[in-house]
């Protein structure tokens, strides 16, 4: 059975996930894409040791997560209950649900029915009590808010979630719901969105900000813009990129020429800081200290140590920022 690192929390930074007592730390593992039954289980296991080894307590999963759906909590689960259950305590797990999952009316929203349904599959997949954080996936249009929010308090009080988050949401959605899982006594601390250099939309919709005003956490995820922000394409497209491998990630169409030579422009600021392009950009997004945690994902776990050479150096500058911007703007 794995033994963890005894040094493991040496250098991992913890953060408050806005005004709550939960801390997260500055990095976190996604088990979004390399934890299907498609991938190699030993892989899996590796990926995790290595997270956990090196102060990476927080494991991000939901519902649908494959492929197929359901598969990366089902791996996620047997590698906790053969390998890594004695430190159930010191990890955060979190789920979601709100996606397409099952068939029929059922199985997809914001309704109470689908929210603790998926919600007791999880965890029977997984084979835990609880979650540490349980997140509505995505908004849902038809589905009155207060019945969303109603059920994820439902699954605090039964004891099936320590805390909730929202996934997805703009600023002002996000504020509604605040304002009705505060009414609820609802442990609400965090928002989990896209954002990165290239996209800024919680910048443009009011998360951002409406967060920091409410005092609730940020967690980013696609925060390397799918492999973009990396070194993966500086020499055009490799043949066994996820462009040419995987359509649930980038499509060839993305990678203009003009875009080309912005993230050849964003490498040579990151070359002059003495730092990879994937480590400015994790770094970029923790910089003012809005956003608690990114969420990185891997498949390899060279990968993972990579990244957390973002806790290491310096800060930015305003020069270094002012250029980030007008290069990806």
């Amino acid at each position: 059975m794995y033994q963890a690192k005894q040094e493991r929390y040496q250098e991992m930074q913890f953060c408050h996930s806005g005004r709550s007592g939960l801390r997260l730390p500055r990095l976190s593992l996604g088990l979004w894409h390399n934890f299907g039954d498609i991938s190699s289980y030993e892989n899996m296991k590796k990926l995790l040791f290595t997270a956990f080894d090196n102060g990476i307590t927080h494991f991000d999963l939901a519902n649908n997560y494959g492929p197929e759906p359901g598969s990366a909590e089902k791996n996620f689960g047997k590698i906790l209950r053969e390998e890594m259950g004695a430190y159930r305590d010191e990890m955060l797990i979190s789920t979601k649900a709100g996606y397409d999952m099952w068939e029929g009316p059922y199985g997809v929203g914001g309704s109470r029915k689908y929210l603790l349904a998926s919600l007791d599959q999880s965890l029977m997949r997984m084979g835990l009590e609880y979650v540490d954080i349980f997140y509505h996936h995505v908004p849902d249009d038809n589905t009155p808010l207060e019945e969303t929010m109603g059920a994820l308090a439902q699954a605090v009080r039964s004891g099936k979630a320590l805390y909730v988050g929202l996934s997805n949401y703009d600023g002002p959605r996000m504020k509604r719901a605040a304002a009705i899982l505060r009414e609820m006594h609802c442990p609400f601390i965090i928002n989990q969105n896209s954002y990165n250099i290239f996209n800024r939309t919680i910048e443009q919709n009011g998360l951002k900000e409406a967060a920091k005003e409410e005092g609730k956490g940020i967690i980013s995820f696609s925060p390397l813009a799918q492999g973009l922000l990396t070194d993966r394409y500086l020499n055009g497209i490799p043949a066994d990129s996820r462009v040419m491998t995987d359509s649930r990630f980038l499509k060839k169409a993305q990678l203009t020429d003009e875009r080309l030579g912005r993230i050849r422009s964003l490498n040579e600021i990151a070359r002059k800081r003495g730092e990879s392009l994937s480590q400015m950009a994790l770094k970029w997004i923790l910089r003012d200290g809005v956003v608690t945690s990114v969420l990185i994902g891997a498949s390899r776990s060279e990968q993972i140590l990579d990244n957390l050479k973002v806790l290491e150096g310096a800060g930015f500058s305003e020069e270094e920022l002012e250029r980030i911007d007008a290069v990806s703007l």
